[in-house]
């Protein structure tokens, strides 16, 4: 884990496009280590577009995007842990908990190397850690969205990342799983893990993240949540997903 000095990420001037349409604009921040950042926004804000930039899905059309000293593509397996929404996922794929999260290991290991007893602590640790090692000979497919959720978390966990990416992760959970995965969040972030979450939970904000930005395909204004409480950016965005509701956001 890193000492907590200097930036995990670096944006500048970031511009995203998907064919003609601009889905992000001139965006220029950072995300230090040791720290979680949220990001909220309107349904089409580009905060999905966002995550994907900095994980090496998506290619930009302009601007400088440093991520662990690095382009992200160039990062070796396993240094970026990207959680999509739940709803994004295949959950008919036969496996079990434990088999999705054992998944994360994967890219620790060599061809020539088996599963090995470092690798099982991981996953049951991860498992323990979202409240899920009693479930873990269920299949995917017979859990709830919020179990769903946390067995996403878990593989994120397991895989040992250098920096976290969560999309979403606390819509359509209960408030249990959302208190369960903001303890793993801190926790993480406590022990130096960069963390960089969207999020339409405009209630909580300050318990989760340390800084917070407000996207609108531009970055209208980032500080400590009590900052930007104070801009009247945020209150505008709660206005408008209080009136809209808490569609996906692209």
């Amino acid at each position: 884990m890193n000492d907590g000095a200097g930036d995990a990420v670096a944006v500048e001037h970031l511009v995203v496009r998907y064919d003609r349409t601009v889905a992000l604009d001139d965006i220029t921040f950072e995300l230090r280590f040791g720290e979680a950042l949220g990001i909220v926004g309107p349904n089409g804000s580009g905060k999905s577009t966002l995550l994907k930039s900095i994980a090496g899905l998506l290619t930009p059309a302009s601007g400088e995007l440093c991520v662990l000293g690095s382009q992200p593509r160039k990062l070796t397996a396993g240094a970026i842990a990207y959680v999509p929404q739940i709803e994004a996922a295949d959950w008919s794929f036969p496996a079990t908990v434990w088999d999705v999260v054992a998944m994360a290991r994967f890219p620790h290991l060599h061809f020539w190397q088996r599963f090995g007893e470092v690798d099982r602590r991981a996953v049951k640790d991860a498992l323990a850690a979202v409240n899920m090692y009693d479930l873990r000979d269920r299949h995917i497919s017979q859990l709830s969205g919020g179990q769903q959720q946390r067995v996403f978390v878990a593989r994120a966990i397991a895989q040992k990342p250098q920096l976290l990416l969560l999309d979403e992760p606390t819509t359509g959970v209960d408030a249990e799983t959302e208190e369960a995965l903001r303890r793993v969040v801190r926790s993480l972030v406590d022990d130096g893990l960069p963390v960089l979450m969207t999020t339409h939970d405009l209630e909580r904000v300050n318990e989760w993240f340390d800084r917070l930005a407000v996207l609108d395909r531009r970055l209208l204004v980032i500080g400590t949540p009590a900052e930007v409480v104070a801009s009247g950016a945020y209150a505008a965005i709660r206005e408008h997903t209080h009136t809209h509701g808490h569609a996906r956001t692209a």
